[in-house]
């Protein structure tokens, strides 16, 4: 693997400035440098919230309450002792004795179902003051911990939310409701399952820390460099390889991440300067990588844990998600192929060499590392719960681990040190569920949600396209610098509902609002994922973040066709249908490309990409009429460039 070595050692970036722009970019990364007898400590606690979780998987789970409420005290404890009260203070290497207090007060918050358990059921209804002081302490500590690791954006939100319920008398119009007092607040959102312990952390404190802890044992086996050797063996020789490569390389690494940013990052720090160096421009380079991670969320079987929290929320069989979203992932990530293809043909730009590519006989010698990813998806594919099919995909994470020659070698210390980082990897994700959780709550103890549903049909005059723009929006806004799991709640809670009452499928819906909110992660002004690309690439981030856009452009549209035509989701259609919808979207998808880019056979002029957009979004609906309409004008475009067209342009505007 000399060569490929020798590129990465070229072109990647070094672990500073990874690490560095990581920080800038994502609020989870920015942990206290702390040192000594306290730096131990964290680490044996965070090793301790991992076999606490194997443990109850094993075991088939504790009582729901027991479950969720230790969970979060571990998360509490570990927040307060690794996240600092400012940025300013990541330097620290000791720990504030505030923050040892808070840690302490988040651990003891998360033990007082299992201390009183029995007493706090028992009085069911008439809390003690104890209770609801308790009850307040967890709201504020979550508040105050989301912040810290996940940032303002969420918090604010959450916080908008309670004050609603307070002031629920005094709003205007279909929002007014009669308010909810303190007492009735603490104990909804701390002893009832449908707030802070509710759905989201049940989903967080099950499946989705399975997972995390999953991927980061899986990237310590070496998965995470062998999907980007896989990447440069199968892509790496194409016009403007490297940027395939991103795109396959991100599409595989969003089955083990449930982060845009840590995508760009951990990918984008070789491929960007790579893509650079090879001729495609900074921001067009930025951008490939942001759309590729951001898809990475959408990707199946994980989709960033949202879809086990789609399956809790609609009551749709989790395999069944899988499936449904299988075929716009792969559009999604056929239109960024095709666009960077045509870019490159455009400039011109060539492949690598193969003295830059790794051996096709030494990477398919390792092949047996993706066992444990293919044992995953059968498991789940047999209907095997999420849990179980998690854990047992652990384990043999950790057998192929061990088993696998050379320095990536899992070793016991390599084992303990993948639990700890499993643990921290867990925190954003659970702190954000948490405090999504209190939207939730909100949102049953007032009906906001169906009141804004009604609200935002009345304000679009009852016209669906309308309703439909006004949801992406909401979603778009909902999403924004939140992550994928708390970004998956709120919208459904708030921007599905307006879908189902218009009359759309279920799950149709909810993927709408699901995408949408994912894409915030690239869309002006807070498109996370783009900023942190265009830190690596040296572009500007704004100029990044709309040539995102436009290389998802396909992610924008397919939401709006799959409302319409659930068959692209698989429903009420069989595998053949399914099959002719892939081929006839895959074609569709080649025409917008060419359009967006403007090249195909030959450059084209601004009408001529109008009429090939047109066909191609027409061959992406699948119905009979549009595909064959859209196929005739995608056929004309193809003879007249090849034909009729002299220059390298026409059809000017």
């Amino acid at each position: 693997m000399t060569d490929k070595v020798n590129l990465i050692e070229q072109e990647s970036l070094s672990y500073e400035e990874v690490e560095e722009i990581l920080e800038k970019y994502d609020p989870e990364a920015g942990t206290r440098k702390i040192t000594g007898f306290m730096k131990q400590t964290v680490f044996a606690i965070a090793v301790c919230f991992s076999l606490f979780h194997i443990y109850t998987a094993y075991i088939g789970g504790l009582a729901s309450q027991l479950q969720r409420s230790l969970h979060l005290g571990f998360v509490l404890g570990l927040i307060f002792l690794l996240y600092p009260l400012t940025k300013k203070r990541l330097n620290e290497s000791k720990v504030s004795w505030i923050d040892m207090l808070l840690a302490a007060t988040g651990a003891f918050v998360g033990l007082y179902w299992l201390l009183f358990y029995d007493e706090i059921v028992r009085r069911f209804g008439n809390l003690t003051l104890i209770d609801l002081i308790v009850g307040g302490l967890a709201i504020i500590l979550v508040l105050e911990a989301a912040r810290r690791v996940v940032g303002p954006p969420i918090t604010i939100m959450v916080t908008i939310f309670l004050l609603y319920s307070f002031f629920g008398p005094i709003m205007p119009s279909f929002l007014r409701h009669a308010g909810i007092s303190f007492e009735r607040m603490s104990s909804h959102m701390f002893f009832t399952t449908e707030g802070i312990l509710g759905t989201p952390l049940a989903v967080s404190s099950t499946f989705i820390f399975l997972f995390i802890l999953f991927g980061t044992i899986l990237d310590k086996t070496g998965v995470g460099d062998y999907f980007n050797e896989l990447a440069l063996v199968i892509a790496g020789r194409a016009s403007g390889g490297p940027a395939k490569v991103t795109i396959f390389s991100s599409a595989l690494q969003g089955t083990i991440s449930g982060s845009s940013v840590a995508n760009v990052v951990t990918s984008g720090a070789f491929t960007i300067p790579l893509m650079k160096k090879l001729g495609y421009r900074k921001e067009f380079a930025g951008a490939v990588e942001a759309t590729s991670s951001t898809g990475g969320q959408i990707m199946p079987p994980i989709m960033g844990a949202a879809a086990f929290l789609m399956a809790e929320f609609t009551g749709i069989p989790y395999w069944d998600i899988v499936k449904a979203a299988t075929i716009p992932a792969i559009l999604y990530f056929v239109g960024i192929w095709i666009m960077t293809h045509f870019e490159a043909k455009r400039l011109g730009l060539r492949g690598l060499t193969k003295d830059e590519l790794p051996s096709i006989m030494d990477v398919l010698k390792k092949i047996y590392l993706l066992l444990p990813l293919v044992a995953i998806i059968y498991l789940l594919s047999t209907g095997m719960s999420p849990m179980r099919a998690a854990l047992y995909g652990l384990f043999m994470a950790i057998l192929v681990g061990f088993i696998n020659p050379g320095e990536k070698r899992l070793t016991l210390k390599g084992l303990v040190e993948a639990l700890a980082l499993g643990a921290r990897a867990a925190l954003g994700v659970a702190v954000a569920c948490a405090a999504a959780g209190m939207i939730v709550g909100v949102i049953v103890l007032t009906g906001v949600g169906l009141k804004f549903a009604n609200g935002l049909i009345d304000l679009a005059g009852g016209h669906i396209f309308i309703t439909l723009l006004m949801t992406m929006l909401a979603s778009l806004l909902l999403g924004m610098g939140v992550p994928t799991t708390a970004n998956y709640v709120i919208t459904s809670m708030i921007a599905a509902p307006v879908l189902v009452e218009m009359g759309f499928p279920l799950l149709a819906a909810h993927l709408f609002v699901f995408y949408f909110g994912i894409l915030a992660d690239i869309t002006p002004p807070v498109a996370l994922a783009a900023f942190a690309a265009s830190g690596i690439g040296g572009s500007d981030p704004l100029k990044t973040s709309m040539e995102s856009v436009r290389l998802a452009i396909a992610a924008f549209i397919i939401p709006y066709i799959f409302v319409f035509s659930p068959q692209m989701l698989l429903i009420d259609t069989n595998w053949i249908e399914a099959s002719l919808i892939v081929i006839t979207s895959s074609i569709g998808m080649i025409g917008l490309g060419a359009g967006m880019i403007g090249y195909w056979f030959k450059s084209m002029g601004i009408l001529l990409r109008v009429i090939t957009i047109t066909g191609g979004i027409l061959l992406v609906v699948p119905e009979l009429t549009s595909s064959i309409t859209g196929g005739i004008i995608l056929l004309s475009v193809v003879v007249y460039q090849l034909k009729f067209q002299k220059y390298g342009r026409s059809f000017t505007c």
